[in-house]
């Protein structure tokens, strides 16, 4: 032992008596299972600031030396912690991935980030022994670097001195488990248009197996520099590899957000505040005019439901789906970027770049592991527990959009490619934005055939909004004095930042900014809805359970008759009771009231009478969203298939002349002609008629 460390020796001791021993008793107790005793950085520095120092500036010496102290103190116990390691957390030199420079080289340092790929676990030898095959003596060779070493120096045995050959022997032989990790950094903290960067660590022994991918955790450990390898030679260039030396989990939801206690006093009294539902809502998007229910409904689903696990291992969501179709040019993708902003974890992605395997996982071919195949998140995984934003959905590629079924509603995203099945968690809300299929809306056509998506996917909505642009002189006003208002705001506030002799007052700028200026900041917000999200799980009381069932009863009671349609299905009473526990979080209430219940009730019939109305009828009908046919139209369809049966009876080969059959749809059961060209031409679609000529249908 070097005079070195002997003279950190002794404090390290003392140190450890002060300050750990109970944790040391436990480890002594639990040893071998568990092998690391963690150390708080903090608590080294009050015990000496040098001491500290020095565990910054020469780490691995005083590892070693705080390992070879550990195994020298005095048990109660007859255990020799011969292989125990010392874990050293919060350290205060934290540093962002892309701040790494060569003074870094073996210091101590922090790494924050995500966990972006994780090899397996695998044993790695540290000494192996060499058989000589003609003497049969043992020889140990330690393996430090990544070359396989082996006895330079012949065999060790006294009268044989040969040079080989040697056998390895495998259960003579020491191993360590060992992992390749890659950490990336958190995309919360990135620059616009900046690639996150990444970088190696190696982790071993008990570390190893800690982590999976698309955990968020903080690796403390030595950085270390490995030279590379050119085909002709060495390289003068090096790769940095942080060896870990202990990895703290950040927790999972909402991490990011401190939330102090000043904040928290500040939350409280917004709580209580009686205006808060309007406050939160004029909070979101407030550049844009109008569309006070969305923003409520994009408020709740910031806030979303109570998530269910329920003894028998079945888990209901608490996510709310919500889904903009509309008309172009009416500001959904604002709406998607700033919820996105708000959302203490949130993703922005557009249908028309995303593929399956971006939005799920995908299966890539890894440099850290040999070749061998791993999976890396995408876009739905890394917004675990916040908000995914698709915009332009309607664009997205079929296959892509069955990608998004389960992660909607089990919100896992199950994965079986080039041999690697697993289960990854996706527990995030899904905000949808999409365009009608010909531009612009049709007020007398289902919604399903408008937005090219597969009904099964509409249905997992819990509310679908549908914006229509239409022209009305007093809203138009409003709108175009509000875009106009914020334009000039935008002006005044650029003119005084860079024009250096402008004469406008700064009391004016914030005086004309207050239209646009959201009545909670987005920072408080974000912390608002983290509170709640933390610390707030409603329960319904009675008479808001009865009302709820009453309102789900009485809208299926108008489909119990033969020829009425299915208003409702058990999808939307589970997104009620949903919407009912978010507008309770909103209040930090723990009980959800009626006044809850009726408000979601608001919500929800706003958006049905604008979705689930069958054109023809004005009755509400669950099948428009779940199979894109109405009831009425589905009634059509089947008189005009007896109507053509009969025709192409009377006629040879079959062929039934189109305009005898729309004479007599017209004549005798009342379906004009423009009704009965469109479903003709569905049944065409779908394979159920076939054109000869143009003027003939017959049926398949």
């Amino acid at each position: 032992m070097t005079e070195k460390e002997s003279k950190w020796d002794e404090k390290l001791k003392r140190f450890f008596k002060d300050y750990y021993w109970n944790e040391i008793l436990q480890l002594a107790n639990e040893y071998p299972d568990q092998r690391s005793l963690s150390v708080d950085f903090t608590d080294i520095e009050k015990f000496d600031r040098e001491l500290s120092k020095e565990f910054l500036d020469h780490p691995e010496e005083l590892i070693k030396a705080a390992e070879a102290a550990l195994r020298e103190i005095d048990l109660p116990v007859e255990k020799n912690l011969e292989e125990a390691h010392i874990r050293v957390i919060k350290t205060p030199n934290r540093i962002p991935i892309r701040e790494l420079r060569s003074k870094h080289l073996s210091r101590f340092i922090a790494i924050e980030g995500m966990i972006r790929k994780a090899t397996e676990v695998r044993p790695r030898i540290t000494k192996a022994a060499f058989e000589c095959l003609r003497c049969g003596y043992l020889t140990f060779v330690d393996q430090n670097s990544f070359k396989f070493e082996e006895p330079f120096a012949g065999c060790e045995g006294e009268n044989c001195g040969k040079k080989g050959p040697f056998k390895i022997r495998i259960e003579d032989s020491t191993f360590i488990d060992a992992q390749k990790l890659q950490i990336q950094e958190s995309p919360e903290n990135l620059k616009g248009g900046s690639q996150p960067q990444s970088l190696e660590v190696d982790s071993e022994d008990d570390l190893t197996g800690d982590v999976t991918p698309g955990d968020r955790v903080i690796i403390n450990g030595i950085l270390k520099s490995r030279q590379r390898t050119l085909k002709d030679g060495k390289s003068t260039f090096y790769d940095l590899v942080l060896e870990a030396n202990s990895i703290e989990h950040l927790d999972k939801d909402y991490d990011e957000l401190e939330i102090t206690s000043e904040d928290e006093e500040e939350i409280l009294e917004l709580s209580r505040d009686p205006e808060i539902y309007g406050k939160i809502v004029s909070s979101v998007a407030p550049s844009i005019y109008g569309y006070e229910d969305i923003k409520e409904a994009l408020a709740l689903q910031l806030f979303s439901g109570v998530v269910k696990n329920l003894p028998d291992g079945s888990r209901i969501r608490g996510d709310i789906h919500i889904m903009l179709v509309g008309d172009p040019g009416i500001a959904k993708s604002q709406l998607l970027r700033y919820v996105v902003k708000l959302s203490p974890r949130g993703v922005f992605t557009s249908g028309r770049s995303a593929s399956a395997s971006g939005l799920t996982a995908a299966a890539v071919k890894d440099d850290l592991n040999d070749g061998r195949w791993t999976i890396e998140g995408g876009a739905l995984v890394m917004a675990d527990m916040g908000i995914a934003a698709v915009d332009e959905m309607d664009k997205m590629k079929t296959e892509d959009k069955s990608a998004l079924h389960e992660a909607m509603e089990q919100q896992t995203i199950s994965i079986a490619k080039a041999g690697i099945i697993a289960t990854l968690k996706s527990r995030c809300a899904l905000l949808g934005a999409a365009n009608p299929k010909y531009g612009r809306f049709d007020r007398y056509e289902g919604l399903a055939e408008q937005i090219s998506m597969p009904p099964a996917l509409l249905s997992r909505f819990d509310l679908i909004f549908v914006l229509l642009d239409t022209p009305d002189h007093n809203l138009d006003t409003k709108i175009a004095n509000h875009i106009l208002q914020s334009h000039y705001a935008g002006e005044l506030f650029e003119q005084r930042e860079k024009l250096p002799g402008s004469h406008i007052k700064e009391d004016f700028v914030e005086a004309e900014m207050e239209v646009i200026e959201p009545v909670i900041q987005p920072e408080i917000m974000r912390k608002y809805v983290a509170y709640a999200r933390k610390s707030v799980f409603p329960v319904m009381e009675e008479d808001a359970r009865a009302h709820l069932i009453k309102f789900y009863t009485d809208l299926r009671k108008t489909g119990e008759s033969k020829n009425t349609p299915v208003p409702v299905t058990a999808r939307q009473l589970e997104a009620l009771v949903r919407l009912s526990e978010a507008s309770a979080r909103v209040r930090l209430s723990n009980t959800v009231t009626l006044d809850d219940a009726k408000r979601t009730i608001r919500i929800t019939m706003n958006c049905l009478k604008n979705v689930g109305v069958d054109p023809e009828t004005g009755a509400l009908d669950a099948d428009i969203l779940a199979s894109g046919t109405s009831m009425s139209q589905r009634n059509k369809i089947k008189i005009l298939r007896d109507i053509i049966k009969k025709v192409s009876e009377k006629h040879p080969g079959a062929k039934a002349p189109l305009e005898e059959v729309y004479a007599i749809a017209e004549n005798e059961h009342g379906i004009d002609r423009v009704h009965a060209e469109e479903n003709i031409k569905k049944m065409k679609q779908r394979g159920d008629l076939l054109s000869p000529d143009q003027n003939h249908i017959r049926l398949v």
